[in-house]
C-alpha cells in the first residue's frame, strides 16, 4: 500500500477476545480502541464505537463509510461485529466494506516487523493464524516486498486447517521455491501463536534447512491497520450496502453440522 487515502471510516474487529477498533481521518488516527472482553463483546461494542467517534470528534455524517472485520474467527464474534456494522450502515445510509480479519492481523504485524527486522529481510511472508481448537488454525498467507515503496499481497487464502498439515504445506512451498543458494524471505507466524508453538517451532528448524528464517511473533489486531485496509478498498469502491455483507466463518458451525449430520441420515 503507498500513499494516504483520502477520506473517514470507522472500523471495527471482534473475530477474536480483543475487540479492535479506530477512526482515521485521510491516514491520521484520530482515535482507537484494543479491548480485551471475550464472549462478552456484544455488550460494549456500540458504546465503543460511540465513544471511538467522540474521542476522535467525529460525526457519522462526516464518516465516508464503515470497516468491518469479516472474519474468520470466533462465530460469535464475527456476527457481533457484522451485525453491528450492518445496523449502523442501513441507520446512517453509509456503505460497509468487508475485510479479511485475518489480512488485518497480518497487515499489523508487517509494520511490528519493518520496525523490528527491516533490515534483515527485503521480502516477508506473513502467516496469520487464530487458533480453530481442536489442532486447526484459521489461517492465509500474505507478502511485503520493499520494492517500489511496498507491495502488500495475498498468496493463500483464508482457510482453516490442521496447524501440522499447515506446516506440511508451508515446507512443501519453500523447498520447490528456494534453496541454501538462494534469497528466501523472511517468514513470520503471527497472531495466536500459543497454542501451536510445537508445530510452530517444525517449520522454523525445517524452514532453516532450506535456508529460510522464520520469526515468530505473538501480535494482537489493532484497528487502525483494519481501517487502514478498508479505506483502501472503499477508494478503490469496494463499499457495499449494508444489507450485502456477509460474515465469512470458512467452515460450518456446529449446529450445521450437526444439521447436515441429522439430514444425511434420514435420507440413507
Amino acid at each position: 500500500m503507498r500513499g494516504i487515502v483520502a477520506g473517514t471510516v470507522i472500523a471495527l474487529d471482534t473475530s477474536t477476545a480483543a475487540m479492535a477498533g479506530a477512526v482515521i481521518c485521510d491516514g491520521v488516527v484520530k482515535s482507537e480502541v484494543q479491548a480485551v472482553a471475550e464472549r462478552n463483546h456484544s455488550v460494549h461494542v456500540i458504546s465503543h464505537m460511540k465513544s471511538l467517534l467522540e474521542q476522535a470528534a467525529v460525526g457519522r455524517e462526516q464518516l465516508d463509510g464503515i470497516v468491518v472485520g469479516q472474519g474468520p474467527g470466533s462465530y460469535t464474534g464475527v456476527r457481533i461485529a457484522v451485525t453491528a456494522a450492518k445496523t449502523l450502515g442501513w441507520a446512517w445510509d453509509k456503505p460497509v466494506v468487508a475485510v479479511s480479519s485475518l489480512e488485518s492481523l497480518g497487515y499489523g504485524a508487517l509494520h511490528q516487523c519493518k520496525a523490528q527486522y527491516g533490515a534483515e529481510a527485503g521480502e516477508y511472508w506473513i502467516i496469520p493464524i487464530m487458533d480453530g481448537r481442536r489442532g486447526q488454525v484459521y489461517r492465509g498467507g500474505f507478502r511485503w516486498s520493499g520494492e517500489a515503496g511496498g507491495n502488500w499481497t495475498r498468496w493463500a487464502e483464508d482457510g482453516i486447517v490442521l496447524m501440522k498439515d499447515w506446516v506440511n504445506t508451508l515446507l512443501s512451498m519453500l523447498s520447490q521455491r528456494f534453496s541454501e543458494d538462494a534469497d528466501g524471505p523472511l517468514l513470520v507466524v503471527t497472531g495466536d501463536v500459543s497454542q501451536h508453538e510445537a508445530e510452530v517451532e517444525r517449520l522454523s528448524v525445517k524452514a532453516a534447512e532450506i535456508g529460510v528464517h522464520t520469526r515468530v511473533l505473538p501480535y494482537v489486531m489493532e484497528g487502525r491497520y483494519l481501517a487502514q485496509l478498508g479505506l483502501k478498498a472503499l477508494n478503490e469502491g469496494a463499499g457495499k450496502a449494508a444489507h450485502e455483507i456477509l460474515p465469512n466463518y470458512t467452515q460450518l458451525t456446529e449446529a450445521e453440522v450437526k444439521l447436515k449430520a441429522k439430514q444425511a441420515g434420514e435420507r440413507s
